[in-house]
Order: C-alpha cells, then structure tokens, then sequence
C-alpha cells in the first residue's frame, strides 16, 4: 500500500514538472517571437537624402559627330553649328534647314521652293555641295593667294574660307582676305568671318571642285 502511495506522489511530481516546463518554454518561445518581430518592424521613418538638384548631375553637352579632319568631318561639323544638324529647322531670320541656307543663295543654285527644299534632306545636300563648289570659284584666287597666311592671330586655311563663305559670303571673305583682316563681318548672332576661320580649319575639302555655273 505505501509502495502505491510513493509511485503516485512521484507519478504526480513528474507531471507537475511537465506542466511547469510547458508553461516556461511556451513563455520563451511568444518572447523569442516578439523579438523577432521588434527586430523587423521600422519604428520610425528612413531619412534618405538624394539631391535632385541639376548641379549634381553631370551634363554631357552635345556635340557634333566626331568624324576627324575629313570632308564628311567638315561638313558635319558646319552643319552642327548652323542648326545641330536639324533638316527641318527654320530660324527667326527665316534661314531654313540642316545648312541654314537663305532664300537668294537658294535661288543662285537653283533651288526656287522653299517648302520643297526643307523637307527633302538629300536636296540639302545637293545645295550644300552645289553653294560650296560656287564659293570655292569665286574664291579661288584668294585661297591661292591666302592660304597659310595669318590675319587676326588666325591661320588662312581652305576649308577655314569656305566655312566663312557659306556664313557671310564669299563677296565679304574676299574683302576680309584682301584687307588682311581690316574688314569685318558678323552676323545676327555674332559670328565672324574670322571665328569660322578658326573654327573649321585644317578639314580635307582638297576634292571640291571650283564650278562657277554650280547648280542643283
């Protein structure tokens, strides 16, 4: 009988320290899991400060193709500065397409319609090409005369001429090559002859031929 008394103090000692145990871990684990769920949750906003100021990003200009110091660099390179190479474009004085051509240098080559002209690029190029062999004609003794001189701190180059013919003329480039630089010319935007000069020197326009009846 006593023997029975002993197993059933000990039976109930055993579950008396299973219950105990259960209810501490139980209690360990919601803990363990709250901490977890302390570690994750954001208890206060994250301060980022990105700038979106413009002077933080570095701006790459543009620029022209670079195609060197050959004919096509040439005549990219002209036609970037004129109208960034926009065939559509008509500025404030009516100056219209890729080359910025006016209406009577226009008419000297042949080209009598505005509206056809500046929407058909590859007669834009046919007038630029014609417009260059015309100056390079009525430029021709000057290029002879000039070309490795210096006038204004600026070397005579070949393409440097035409480049300042097709911005001012080749009556006004003559007259800025015969006077050694004394007569100037600028236009609306304040372009020179002697800036253009400068600008486009040294380009390969070996193979444009002189033609005085140059037309489309």
């Amino acid at each position: 009988m006593r023997k029975k008394q002993i197993l059933k103090f000990n039976v109930l000692v055993a579950v008396l320290i299973l219950v105990i145990a259960g209810s501490l871990g139980f209690s360990s684990l919601k803990k363990a899991k709250k901490n977890v769920h302390n570690i994750n949750r954001v208890t206060e906003p994250l301060a980022y400060t990105v700038s979106l100021e413009s002077s933080d990003v570095e701006e790459t200009p543009m620029q022209p193709p670079f195609l060197g110091k050959s004919f096509n660099g040439f005549k990219e390179a002209l036609a970037f500065k004129e109208s960034r190479g926009d065939y559509f474009t008509v500025n404030s004085l009516g100056y219209m397409g890729k080359y910025q051509f006016g209406a009577s240098t226009l008419r000297t080559i042949g080209v009598h319609s505005k509206s056809d002209f500046l929407n058909d690029p590859e007669l834009q190029e046919r007038a630029f090409i014609a417009n260059l062999e015309r100056n390079k004609w009525v430029l021709r003794r000057d290029i002879e005369w000039y070309v490795g001189r210096t006038f204004n701190g600026v070397k005579v180059t070949e393409s440097g001429i035409l480049a300042a013919a097709h911005l001012a003329g080749p009556g006004n480039v003559k007259r800025y090559l015969r006077t050694h630089g004394a007569s100037g010319f600028a236009d609306a935007n304040g372009a020179s002859i002697r800036y253009y000069m400068r600008k486009f020197s040294g380009y390969d326009v070996s193979h444009v031929e002189a033609n005085k009846a140059a037309k489309i």
